[in-house]
């Protein structure tokens, strides 16, 4: 509590902050504290196909499969037979980033064995 004294005001004791008081010829000291939660999107998916030509050998393509996208043997025959089939076929999904360097890998790596194998990606 305050006391007024003839046009003279007393001292602010410690605890009146904590009680709520303003200070002194002031309003209360107020914080407000707001907590945000970012909004975090998912990124976008990219497929990563492989192209049929008429000119690269299959065994190749189950190689490329195996070695850029991780599949076994069984899987990455099954991949290469749907491509022969049916014109092209997904080795995987990915973010953009990774479905591009894999693209890049793999038509790189044709390119390096004399290979007109085509690789490209499409947003998901």
């Amino acid at each position: 509590m305050q006391r007024r004294m003839a046009g003279f005001m007393a001292p602010r004791l410690a605890d009146d902050d904590r009680k709520g008081k303003a200070p002194a010829g002031g309003e209360p000291n107020v914080a407000v504290i707001t907590k945000t939660k970012p909004q975090t999107k998912r990124p976008n998916l990219y497929r990563v196909l492989i192209l049929n030509d008429d000119y690269t050998p299959m065994e190749f393509v189950v190689h490329v499969i195996e070695r850029f996208f991780s599949k076994d043997h069984e899987a990455a025959t099954r991949i290469m037979l749907h491509v022969h089939h049916h014109g092209m076929g997904e080795c995987g999904v990915y973010t953009y980033e990774v479905a591009e360097t894999k693209v890049t890998q793999v038509m790189d790596f044709a390119r390096k064995h004399q290979h007109p194998l085509q690789c490209v990606m499409e947003k998901k």
